[in-house]
């Protein structure tokens, strides 16, 4: 097939919107919807300046989302001295997978001459998810251990780093996911939380006392667009799978909206858009709401903060919680105790 634009030989077919593009085109409009989503979601903010630029710190895995992710933002933004980049990669304590992806990490961040920081489980919280897995005390899923060892470096090291947002690289497939995971749950305090999490444009979100606000330029490309991105343009990156996944019901949903992708073209952009506009809505409703929780998270990872006056530093490391002592606390003197 030829480029629709120019009639070169094409490398991708968009069966949701009909394009056949080239390589140029493609990468072009990769790179078109990730700076668009940049500023509709208005993550440079007006009063950003270079004697007071917006910081962004990036959660860098080595995987193709992060890695594309860093990349544009990187091109399009490393000349800018309203914008400061700090790339944050998390060690899990993962034999072999972990190491090749921070190899990745390295190189992609030496090619950007990009500010990057690692910190790993082990040293900040003295777990390796290989021994959390075989010891197993709280008998659950080794990404519940995990999300909830994640989310608290990630957001721990950003406020450290002094960030002004938190950028992640869920994709569209990731998005589309957790969306439906919630409509199907009946979540609509979930919903509405995702909204002013890392889904709503900052000037609709509520400002958060408590957690870094995060942002996910990528959202609107598919899994495969992500992948075939990171292969044209040959970034440095780690492809396999964590030996220790083991999310079986987003699994199934995964599958479930290939095959209604595969039947009706756009499916996941509807799914989306739709989320989007009935998830501020309930924003709107929820934020009255006084009742708290303390960093549960949506599937997809995010952490997650109704602003309510009742979180308050844990009795043990001081992150921002509910309870008397947090859930990672909790977890890793469950690991201890075993």
């Amino acid at each position: 097939m030829d480029c629709d634009r120019c009639g070169a030989d094409a490398v991708m077919h968009a069966a949701y919107s009909g394009a056949h593009l080239c390589e140029s085109h493609f990468l072009e409009s990769v790179e078109r919807r990730v700076r668009r989503r940049v500023r509709e979601d208005d993550l440079l903010p007006d009063d950003a300046t270079p004697d007071d630029p917006d910081r962004w710190v990036i959660g860098l895995s080595g995987g193709k989302d992060s890695v594309v992710l860093a990349t544009i933002l990187d091109e399009t933004f490393a000349e800018d001295p309203r914008v400061e980049m700090v790339a944050l990669s998390i060690h899990e304590g993962i034999e072999g997978y972990r190491d090749e992806s921070l190899d990745a990490c390295e190189a992609l961040t030496a090619d950007l001459d990009m500010r990057h920081e690692v910190v790993s489980y082990e040293e900040e919280l003295g777990v390796r998810m290989d021994d959390v897995v075989e010891d197993d005390p709280e008998n659950m899923a080794a990404c519940a251990y995990c999300g909830v060892f994640r989310r608290d470096l990630l957001e721990t090291y950003a406020e450290d780093l002094g960030a002004d947002k938190l950028l992640t690289g869920h994709n569209l497939d990731d998005e589309a996911q957790t969306a439906l995971m919630n409509f199907l749950e009946g979540d609509a305090a979930q919903m509405a939380k995702h909204f002013d999490a890392s889904l709503g444009p900052f000037p609709e979100r509520r400002e958060s006392d408590h957690f870094v606000p995060r942002a996910k330029p990528l959202r609107e490309v598919p899994e495969k667009e992500v992948a075939l991105y990171c292969h044209l343009r040959d970034l440095p990156s780690h492809v396999a799978e964590c030996p220790h996944a083991s999310e079986a019901y987003r699994g199934e949903i995964q599958e479930l909206l290939l095959e209604l992708e595969e039947r009706h073209p756009g499916v996941r952009h509807s799914i989306m858009a739709g989320y989007e506009e009935v998830s501020g809505v309930l924003a709107d409703e929820y934020r009255g709401d006084d009742a708290t929780d303390d960093g549960d998270a949506s599937d997809d990872g995010d952490t997650v903060d109704d602003g309510g006056p009742d979180l308050s530093p844990c009795e043990n490391c001081g992150s921002k919680t509910a309870r008397d002592v947090c859930r990672k606390c909790e977890l890793v003197a469950s690991i201890e105790a075993a």
